[in-house]
């Protein structure tokens, strides 16, 4: 039994679709990745709605926003100088080197793409591969603090596993969809908060406390 997806399944038929990720636009999910880096979505839904506010959702915008100013408007999110500089820094590089378009970006190597993410200041494995899977639509799986919690109390990895020791246990065993891949993501999001708590986990009630995810 292919136990990862056994969970998917299980998980999609108990909790149903997630509908993620909440944005208008693809840069809007861009800006909601970074934004979202230490703080819950909430804070990170006012931060946009300020920005939307303000005309400041486009690459162009952003680059040309006074850090105080971009600073302001994100302050909900928390970090708000460090990720104004973050958000202005992938502005920037993004016009400078893809012309600030999505196509362009979309349309170069999946690995070619987070090669460049990663060299953002700002931008580390998770949030690069969120922009990939929920932005850019490619077939990467997200590691979080959620994910490996779930993974270590179903013994699928140990406490030293990497980012890619955990992404790759995943992918190996998934069909290479985007959406498959974003839905599980998410469901484990939903799990993490909800059952599976970092203090007094909610095993009785969860989705997946079976016996069989034990074996």
């Amino acid at each position: 039994m292919n136990k990862v997806y056994e969970i998917y399944k299980r998980l999609l038929s108990s909790l149903g679709h997630q509908a993620w990720w909440p944005a208008e636009t693809p840069f809007e999910v861009i800006i909601g990745a970074i934004l979202t880096q230490n703080t819950n979505w909430r804070n990170v839904e006012k931060a946009i709605l300020n920005l939307k506010d303000s005309n400041l959702i486009s690459p162009d915008s952003i680059a040309n926003c006074s850090l105080a100013t971009l600073g302001k408007h994100i302050k909900p999110a928390g970090y708000y100088n460090v990720k104004a500089k973050y958000l202005k820094e992938f502005s920037g590089r993004f016009l400078q080197d893809y012309g600030g378009s999505i196509k362009v970006l979309r349309d170069l190597d999946c690995m070619e793409i987070r090669e460049w993410l990663l060299s953002l200041k700002g931008v580390g494995e998770e949030t690069a591969d969120s922009i990939l899977l929920y932005a850019l639509n490619k077939p990467v799986f997200v590691v979080d603090a959620y994910t490996r919690r779930i993974f270590l109390r179903h013994s699928l990895i140990d406490e030293a596993a990497s980012y890619g020791n955990v992404q790759e246990i995943v992918e190996k065993d998934f069909p290479q969809d985007s959406k498959i891949l974003g839905e599980f993501h998410a469901l484990l999001v939903e799990v993490g908060k909800h059952f599976c708590k970092r203090k007094n986990p909610l095993c009785e009630k969860c989705p997946i406390s079976d016996s069989i995810f034990y074996s």
